[in-house]
């Protein structure tokens, strides 16, 4: 597979996932609450397993800088690679927010990410919500891809869980291509700090938890040998 390929599959992945999820923001804010906050999770985790089966195979379905950079840490994904693949996630990402900015231009924040009470809080809130998702890509992964069917259903039923748990205190983003391209489109960029370091941190210490629980060929060497 060329590499502008899995770059596309990224870019459209990365896109779908910011449209349709914080699509469900926007218009459950423009309808009085139709969508739910049930319904803003649930649409979350159904996208990822969606862009997983859609895209997995070509790119490995990254969808998200974090989880590329956990795949670097982890030795599973090349160094050379990540910089084209996060450029990718994150041009998906804001051409999302643009479609939803026009379609929906009367609404503010276009699905931004924000803390609900100290910035703290969400910032440790995140980092945890990344590194357990981050935990279960590398548990269902071979290499910096998605092994077998049930993949898609861990990792999108982790998020889904995750929006659920967490969406109402920190917004749950664990993306940081999620969280920036909506703030950058809606200059709501108080604290787009948080949703950028958060995740990056999450992910990487979540290597180390893979470390400690599977064997050597989990994250280290051994892993890399099936990236290249």
């Amino acid at each position: 597979m060329s590499e502008m390929k899995k770059l596309a599959a990224e870019l459209f992945g990365t896109f779908a996932l910011v449209f349709a999820g914080t699509g469900a923001i926007v218009i459950n804010d423009v309808t009085g609450g139709v969508v739910s906050h049930v319904g803003i999770a649930v649409t979350f985790g159904l996208i990822v397993l969606a862009m997983i089966y859609a895209v997995g195979e070509v790119s490995g379905a990254h969808l998200n800088p974090a989880v590329t950079i956990g795949f670097v840490a982890a030795r599973r994904f090349p160094v050379r690679r990540a910089l084209p693949y996060i450029a990718s996630q994150c041009v998906g990402a804001l051409l999302a927010s643009l479609c939803l900015c026009v379609l929906f231009p009367q609404h503010e924040s276009l699905g931004a990410t924000r803390p609900w009470g100290h910035p703290i809080q969400s910032l440790l809130l995140e980092a945890i919500l990344t590194a357990l998702l981050m935990f279960v890509i590398l548990s269902v992964s071979t290499g910096a891809k998605e092994k077998g069917i049930t993949a898609g259903i861990a990792v999108g039923s982790v998020i889904a869980l995750e929006a659920m748990l967490a969406g109402p205190i920190s917004g749950a983003s664990m993306n940081p291509a999620r969280s920036l391209a909506p703030a950058v489109v809606s200059l709501q960029l108080d604290n787009l700090w948080i949703y950028l370091l958060a995740p990056v941190v999450g992910a990487a210490a979540s290597v180390a938890v893979c470390r400690c629980i599977h064997d050597e060929r989990c994250c280290g060497r051994r892993a890399m040998e099936s990236c290249e």
